[in-house]
Order: structure tokens, then C-alpha cells, then sequence
């Protein structure tokens, strides 16, 4: 039984180390993707030189992204035939029919658009151009889509059947598993949290080299400026949007897992006991775990508008569900109650994090706003009358900027553990369910793999993850820190020109033919 229960917690631990690193690089590639985009179609659009100098900087930092989100990804998909083969077995035909999707339509975006945007610069129209870029952005779009619609399927199993003969799970409709109320909300709130991450991620960086410039205006060069000025205002608006779109679809996401769920979220806000009004626990002093020993501040009635959208509905405690799902699928009460310490904690940290980002940015939109700290001030000329003018205050000024920029910079990371402890308490909450009322995780696991093995590839695989963090924060720290190179000039002729206008070699023979 322990054998069994070790085999278990590390093929679990495996997993959720390896998804949480992954994840750090798929919401960053989802909105730097339209990002780069949209700078690159205002370049377009413009001719201005700010924008492809902003687009060049912003998209060396995606490229450096998604190249190790690629290489982070594949890993995924063997674990489910290295540690979980007896899932594999079981929901393969129902499962991978999304992730094969993916593969064959949105990865075939990503990857064939993003060779064409980074060797197209001199040898594509403009337009064209962009609209690779575009098309790199709906691939990771697609591609987050279909993840979710299959990990939305272990929350919420539709449109399948369970073959008497072999005991597998058969794929019905697809439409289902695709549309389902439970993938939509999820796309959604995944969606806008990506947005809010590659937001702060501009806000971040941008706030840094216009923090730099103000403390040495020597060094200061206009047109670097001017690239992180409008970088900075286009990752706050995004966030400001982004982070009202997280909050929504979040509240949209709770009443959905209040019906499919509900010890999941009876576990988020440690509700031992069946209440009506149920009060939202904002922190608690003490542990969660012992149900009635925590000190807790609370708001009446919140949690059970969460819910069920009214101040006073019942709301089901941890008690109530796990003697409802021992009833129904057999088993102890305790069996179906999750670690309510993670999922107490997680919920919170995921929006603590998520909402300090969103209110950052609300902070720093006010502050960067035009004819921003006005104040009244009397003038008068020799033959004129008194006039009142307004001009910028020098008091307020100077100390909001400069707390600006410092919060831009400590707050760039927030989003990224906000997605974390959001994913931990997805799949923590879920549990004992590695597909919700099919099947446990303890009958998920690979049973021919033995508990040495999965010890090495854990500790390889962890150590290695490790060495790529290294990588990635020197390689981004590298090209980010020295800001946009703004002496490249963008392309100046249209390579499908021919005549005076053309490039001098367009029309000279390829050097292999023949």
C-alpha cells in the first residue's frame, strides 16, 4: 500500500513540477505573440520608426520564448505514456483527439509563420509580413484552445461512452468536448490572464529602461524612448482590459465549477459546513484543515453570490459533498476531500497576485496619462487681464513617477505566479479525480514503471528544468536589458519591386539552377 501510494504522489509531483514550468512560458507566448503584432501592423500602418523598433525588441524576447516553450511542451506528452499509461489507455481515443488538433492545426501555424516572420524581414512585403505574425498569434490561440478543451474534458467528461467490452472511453461527439460550457469559461479566463501576463511582462520592462532614462538623462537616447513610451502604454491598457476580463470570466469560472465541482470550490474557501448566506473568507489565521479552529476575515453573503448569484443561497461545505460523493461512488467520506490548505491558499494567492498586477496598472495609466498633475495657476501679461492657466505640479509629480516605475518593475512577475497557483489549485482541487467521477489518480499511473525510475527521471528531470531557468532568465535578461536597437533601420523597398527600385541582385540567377 505505501509502494503504491509513493508510486502515486511522485509520478503526481513529476507532473506538476514539469506543467507549472511549462505553463510560466505558454501565457507569455500567447500575448507577446499579438503584441508584436500589433506594433508591427502600427509600423505598417504608420511608417513610424518607433513601432519597428518596438516590434524588433519585443519579438527577440518572444522568439527566446517560445523556443524554450517548445522545448518545455514536449515533454508533456510523453509523461502521459511514461507515467500515466493506464489513463492513456483508458481516455486515449477521447483525449487525444484534441491534442491532435493541436498538432496538426495550430502548431502548423506557429511553426511555419514563425520561420516566415523571422527570415521575411527583407524578402516579404510589409503587409505580408504582418500577416504572418498574425498568424503565429491565432496558432498559440488554437493551440491554448485545444489543450483546454482536453483538460477541461478531466473536469467535466462529455460527449463520450464507455465500451462494456474493452472499458475504454470512446469519443461520440466532438462538438462537445470542444464547446462545452466548461472549456469556453476556461478558454476565456485562461485568455485574459495570458494578456495580463505579457502585459505586466511590457509594463515591466519598459518602466525599467524609462526608469534608467530619467536617472540619467545624459544617456538618454529620443528614439529608445520613444519605442518604451508607447510600449509602456500599450502593456497598460492591456493589463487594465486584461485584468477586468480575468476578473469577470473568473467569476463566470467559480459559479460553473460551484454545479460541476462544488467540493473543488468548497475546498477554496476551507467551507466545512453546509451554510446559508455563505460568507467569503478573505484570510485566515490558523489551519484550514481543522475546520473550525481558523480565525477568518469574512465578507457575509459573498460566496454565496459567487455561486449561485444571490446573497443568500446555500451553499454545500466539504462535509456534506464528500458524504454525497462516498455515497455515490464508493469509499470513505475523506477519500474525496482534497489538500484544503493548497486549494485555501492557491485561490488566494492566485488573485492576490493577479489583482495587485491590475491595480498596478490602473495606477500606472493614471500616472502616465497626458497633462497629467495639473494644478491652477494665474498669469497676467503687460496689456492683458489676469488669465488662468494650468500647468504640471511639481510635488506630486516627481514621487508618483518615480513609485511608478518601481512598481511597473516589482509587479512584472505577479501574473506568472497568479497562473501558477492557479493551475495548482485546478488540478489539486480536483483530486482524488484524474477524470472526474471515471477515474482516481491512484488508477491512473503507470503500473510497470517502478518508483526508482520515476525517483531518476524526477530529479533529472527537475535539475535539467532548473539549468533552463538559468538559461532563459540570462538570455532574456540579456537581450532586454540593453532596450531596443534603434540604429537598425527598418526595411526601405518593397523586395517584390522590380526596375530602379528593386534590389540590385532580385534578378540575378539562383545559384543552383541550371
Amino acid at each position: 500500500m505505501e509502494l503504491a501510494v509513493a508510486h502515486e504522489t511522485i509520478a503526481r509531483w513529476q507532473f506538476g513540477v514539469t506543467t507549472v514550468y511549462h505553463f510560466l512560458f505558454v501565457p507569455l507566448t500567447i500575448s507577446l505573440a499579438a503584441l508584436v503584432a500589433g506594433l508591427e501592423t502600427a509600423w505598417v500602418r504608420t511608417g513610424k520608426e518607433k513601432y519597428f523598433h518596438a516590434t524588433k525588441f519585443w519579438g527577440k524576447l518572444f522568439l527566446i520564448n517560445i523556443a524554450m516553450g517548445v522545448v518545455t511542451g514536449i515533454v508533456q506528452e510523453f509523461q502521459f505514456g511514461m507515467n500515466w499509461s493506464d489513463y492513456s489507455r483508458f481516455v486515449g481515443d477521447v483525449f487525444g483527439a484534441p491534442l491532435a488538433m493541436e498538432a496538426l492545426i495550430a502548431f502548423f501555424f506557429e511553426s511555419t509563420f514563425i520561420g516566415l516572420w523571422i527570415f521575411g524581414w527583407d524578402k516579404l512585403p510589409k503587409r505580408i509580413h504582418c500577416a504572418c505574425i498574425w498568424m503565429v498569434a491565432l496558432g498559440t490561440v488554437l493551440s491554448a484552445y485545444f489543450i483546454l478543451a482536453a483538460n477541461s474534458w478531466m473536469q467535466h467528461p462529455v460527449g463520450y461512452v464507455v465500451d462494456p467490452v474493452t472499458k475504454r472511453a470512446q469519443l461520440t461527439d466532438i462538438g462537445q468536448v470542444l464547446f462545452q460550457d466548461t472549456t469556453l469559461v476556461v478558454v476565456f479566463h485562461t485568455l485574459t490572464a495570458a494578456f495580463l501576463t505579457g502585459a505586466a511582462f511590457m509594463v515591466g520592462i519598459a518602466s525599467y529602461h524609462l526608469w534608467k532614462a530619467k536617472r540619467r538623462p545624459a544617456e538618454v537616447d529620443r528614439r529608445k524612448t520613444a519605442a518604451m513610451r508607447t510600449s509602456l502604454r500599450l502593456g497598460l491598457v492591456v493589463a487594465v482590459i486584461a485584468g477586468l476580463g480575468t476578473a469577470i470570466s473568473g467569476d463566470t469560472l467559480a459559479k460553473v465549477m460551484f454545479e460541476q465541482q462544488p467540493m473543488k470550490m468548497a475546498a477554496a474557501e476551507a467551507l466545512w459546513d453546509t451554510q446559508a448566506p455563505a460568507p467569503f473568507s478573505i484570510f485566515a489565521v490558523g489551519d484550514v484543515n481543522q475546520g473550525h479552529n481558523s480565525v477568518e476575515l469574512e465578507i457575509p453573503g459573498i460566496l454565496s453570490f459567487l455561486a449561485k448569484s444571490d446573497f443568500s443561497s446555500a451553499v454545500p461545505g466539504i462535509n456534506d459533498t464528500a458524504a454525497a460523493e462516498a455515497a455515490k461512488y464508493g469509499g470513505r467520506p475523506t477519500d474525496y476531500i482534497p489538500s484544503i490548505f493548497v486549494t485555501y491558499w492557491g485561490f488566494r494567492l492566485m488573485i492576490g497576485f493577479g489583482m495587485t498586477s491590475f491595480v498596478a496598472a490602473l495606477i500606472g495609466l493614471w500616472t502616465t496619462r497626458k497633462r497629467r498633475f495639473l494644478a491652477p495657476e494665474f498669469r497676467t501679461g503687460d496689456d492683458e487681464p489676469p488669465r488662468l492657466m494650468l500647468t504640471r505640479s511639481r510635488e506630486m509629480g516627481p514621487l508618483l513617477t518615480r513609485w511608478s516605475w518601481r512598481i511597473g518593475i516589482l509587479t512584472m512577475g505577479f501574473p506568472l505566479v497568479a497562473n501558477s497557483f492557479g493551475w495548482i489549485f485546478t488540478e489539486m482541487g480536483r483530486q482524488p479525480w484524474a477524470v472526474f467521477g471515471l477515474m482516481t489518480t491512484a488508477g491512473a499511473v503507470s503500473p510497470n514503471v517502478g518508483v526508482p525510475t520515476q525517483v531518476l527521471a524526477f530529479c533529472t528531470f527537475t535539475a535539467l528544468y532548473a539549468v533552463l531557468a538559468v538559461i532563459e532568465v540570462r538570455l532574456l535578461a540579456k537581450f532586454a536589458k540593453p532596450g531596443p536597437d534603434v540604429d537598425e533601420r527598418p526595411p526601405a523597398k518593397d523586395p517584390t519591386l522590380r526596375g530602379p527600385d528593386a534590389d540590385e541582385d532580385a534578378d540575378k540567377p539562383l545559384a543552383f539552377a541550371y
